[in-house]
């Protein structure tokens, strides 16, 4: 059986996306659903069964509700100069580069951990 995660992560443009996770094989779609299913297509048939795990969107050891919080005020500023057609601070540019990476970061942490959990 493969076991299977699926976990939220924020994609450059600040859109949400879905990762799924199974095995050697991992698929990047804008729902889970269609992360799932192009996993699964990946799949042989010894290793389509399969166990999934969904990651909610709250807070953990891995990207903290500061952050979270922190993210999402750049992002709003981030649309709203886009959509006015300004420049975007430098700095913020950079904190919101910083914590994009940080959440893609914790996305892999917590696949590992979600995986690490199941094979115990």
């Amino acid at each position: 059986m493969t076991k299977v995660a699926i976990l939220p992560e924020p994609s450059t443009e600040g859109a949400m996306m879905y990762r799924a996770v199974g095995g050697a094989h991992q698929a990047l779609a804008e729902t889970a659903g269609a992360a799932l299913d192009a996993l699964t297509a990946q799949l042989s048939a010894e290793e389509s069964g399969t166990m999934v795990i969904v990651q909610n969107h709250r807070p953990d050891q891995f990207f903290s509700a500061q952050q979270q919080r922190r993210l999402g005020q750049l992002m709003e500023r981030w649309r709203t100069s886009r959509d006015a057609g300004t420049s975007f601070p430098a700095s913020e540019q950079a904190e919101l580069n910083e914590l994009v990476d940080a959440e893609v970061e914790a996305s892999g942490k917590r696949a590992a951990a979600a995986l690490a959990d199941l094979g115990k």
